[in-house]
């Protein structure tokens, strides 16, 4: 019989783990705190728990993270972690410092089973949904990098974010456990506002978010009008600006704090959306929606088809965006000479869908 792995249970889902055991509730308390709080992996070193439960324990149970396939450190103090899953893929985790800050940026799938034009992991095709104990493994394995003080992880990993590779809310129910246990007190104590899901815009999951977290939001938006997003995140297809315009107001609606606002990811490419006319369409499009505006220059990657643009026309896209009384910021490059920086996330996967290979024959046929 295969050993549960203990990782990736929920609060919840630890504590009827130990009724089917015959034990009381009141382990899974313990052995979350130990699992997240200590980091161990070997039932051995749990000391407030009888050696008889870490006998039985061994022969039901493991703890068992994602395989650590290689490490980068980039010189701005940005980690990547190369991690392989259960599937044969391999997934990429970043952990970005910044003052007293240090956010982990997670991923949810296997590659992306959605193809935004300008991202390099969607280039690599789709292999499979990631299980919730590799999605707080990520955090785990980062953890065990920092240390054993639980008071230092809350001074380096303050924040984490879902934007990784993949999409969130195509794997809705294990992202949904992973944050769980993120937000915890026996798992990470992190609160909803430095726990954030990013998507791209799958407007009924996002509604079905809204009934079950109030985790802070962003959206992946990148076009003001569906005749470019169509072309940019070919999702926009299926669910139109206008969709997701009222699936956003319903998931901040659904939040019990109303000075909430949700993150509009813009990654800013070269002669495409980041000219006037797009700014005053973004105007319009976000007038009534409580938001901050995150710009992000174009990081590139080979045979992407797409320019970064110039520091002047990011700076006169900002400032005409602060003018018309939004948050707009500019996301500084992290990572770059580590191939860690937004939207450059490839890890090595093993693609069901072809499209890597189509997207390779592609670029052959062009040269």
């Amino acid at each position: 019989m295969a050993k549960t792995n203990l990782l990736g249970l929920s609060r919840s889902k630890m504590e009827a783990f130990f009724v089917s055991i015959g034990e009381k509730k009141f382990r899974a308390q313990q052995v979350l705190k130990w699992i997240h709080h200590e980091r161990v992996d070997s039932f051995d070193d749990m000391t407030n728990v009888s050696k008889a439960l870490r006998e039985r324990l061994k022969q039901v149970a493991e703890i068992r993270g994602p395989e650590i396939v290689s490490s980068h450190f980039s010189e701005d103090g940005t980690c990547k972690w190369v991690v392989r899953v259960t599937s044969g893929s391999c997934v990429e985790t970043v952990y970005i410092p910044e003052g007293d800050r240090g956010t982990l940026c997670v991923s949810s799938q296997a590659g992306c089973s959605l193809d935004c034009s300008f991202c390099s992991t969607g280039k690599q095709g789709f292999n499979s949904d990631l299980t919730v104990a590799e999605i707080i493994g990520q955090v785990w394995v980062a953890a065990r990098h920092f240390g054993n003080v639980p008071a230092k992880i809350d001074r380096r990993i303050t924040n984490v974010v879902m934007m990784g590779m993949g999409e969130p809310l195509m794997n809705f129910d294990n992202v949904v456990d992973a944050m769980n246990l993120m937000m915890d007190d026996f798992g990470y104590g992190l609160s909803k506002r430095r726990v954030t899901l990013s998507t791209s815009g799958v407007v009924p999951m996002l509604r079905k978010l809204g009934e079950v977290t109030d985790v802070s939001l962003a959206v992946s938006l990148h076009a003001p009008n569906d005749e470019l997003r169509n072309v940019l995140v070919p999702i926009n297809k299926k669910y139109p600006l206008a969709q997701l315009m009222d699936a956003i107001d319903f998931y901040m609606n659904s939040l019990p704090d109303n000075r909430r606002v949700v993150t509009i990811e813009y990654t800013l490419l070269a002669g495409v959306n980041d000219q006037p006319e797009q700014a005053e369409q973004l105007i319009e499009l976000l007038k009534d929606v409580p938001c901050k505006l995150n710009l992000i220059p174009f990081n590139p990657f080979p045979h992407s088809g797409y320019d970064r643009p110039s520091n002047n026309a990011v700076r006169r896209f900002q400032e005409r965006m602060q003018a018309a009384g939004f948050n707009t910021t500019v996301r500084k490059t992290r990572g770059d000479d580590i191939d860690a920086a937004c939207g450059q996330l490839v890890g090595q996967v093993n693609d069901r869908t072809r499209r890597s290979q189509r997207y390779i024959e592609a670029r052959q046929l062009e040269a």
